[in-house]
């Protein structure tokens, strides 16, 4: 992904400062934009291949910002959110945003949340995948993070999720431990092997009940973790 074109909209310069360092320590060219008419001149001159938005700044206008962005241009958008609190996530996946970082989460964070996104097909790709998909008995909502077994609501823990979503979209895929570590990496700062696996195991639990002989996430010894052969 080196040599793609990030812009970095907000107006705290000490944030966007340090998370400059780290994305062109990854290889990428960065275009930053402190207020509203900058950032809307670099989207028709800069042509970025992903924009980072602080969705509530001063001097920004970031939800007006973000509505010209899903209107004019077809360009992946990670929102820089201020609050975890689940009224406001839901707010801002209505609006139609898939990716959100806390804005108080490390640059490092962010790093692996753009590699991730920049690596998905666009937005109006053949392989694009819907905001819902059911597997048997289990149906997984990405716009309202829900996840559902015979009707029965789970809880799933933000990083369980986040693995039983790369799992469930591409379901005839191995995935290495080391794809998943980077996956998880974007919630815990010290991801490891055994980090991975403790996940899994917890998944399982959540998913494999007594009255459910499906096995949803199986183990390719030697390779990885898949999804179930429903």
């Amino acid at each position: 992904m080196a040599g793609k074109r990030v812009l970095l909209i907000d107006d705290d310069i000490s944030i966007v400062e340090l998370v400059k360092q780290y994305l062109l320590r990854d290889g990428y060219n960065v275009i930053i934009a402190y207020e509203k008419d900058k950032a809307l001149r670099s989207l028709r001159e800069g042509h970025p291949d992903l924009i980072v938005l602080s969705l509530i700044s001063t001097g920004i206008d970031g939800a007006g910002i973000y509505r010209t962005l899903r209107t004019e241009y077809d360009i992946p958008v990670i929102i820089l959110a201020t609050d975890t609190t689940e009224k406001t996530l839901l707010k801002d996946f209505k609006l139609g945003t898939r990716d959100y970082v806390i804005k108080t989460a490390s640059p490092r964070e962010l790093a692996a949340k753009v590699r991730i996104v920049l690596r998905r097909p666009p937005e109006n790709s053949a392989e694009n995948i819907p905001e819902q998909i059911q597997r048997g008995k289990l149906t997984v909502d990405f716009l309202k993070h829900e996840v559902v077994l015979f009707d029965k609501s789970i809880s799933l823990t933000p990083v369980e999720f986040s693995i039983l979503s790369v799992l469930v979209k591409e379901p005839a895929r191995i995935f290495k431990r080391a794809e998943l570590i980077e996956i998880v990496s974007i919630h815990d700062h010290e991801v490891s092997d055994r980090t991975i696996d403790a996940h899994i195991t917890n998944l399982r639990r959540k998913l494999e009940t007594d009255a459910d002989s499906v096995q949803y996430i199986k183990t390719i010894y030697g390779a990885g973790y898949k999804f179930g052969d429903l």
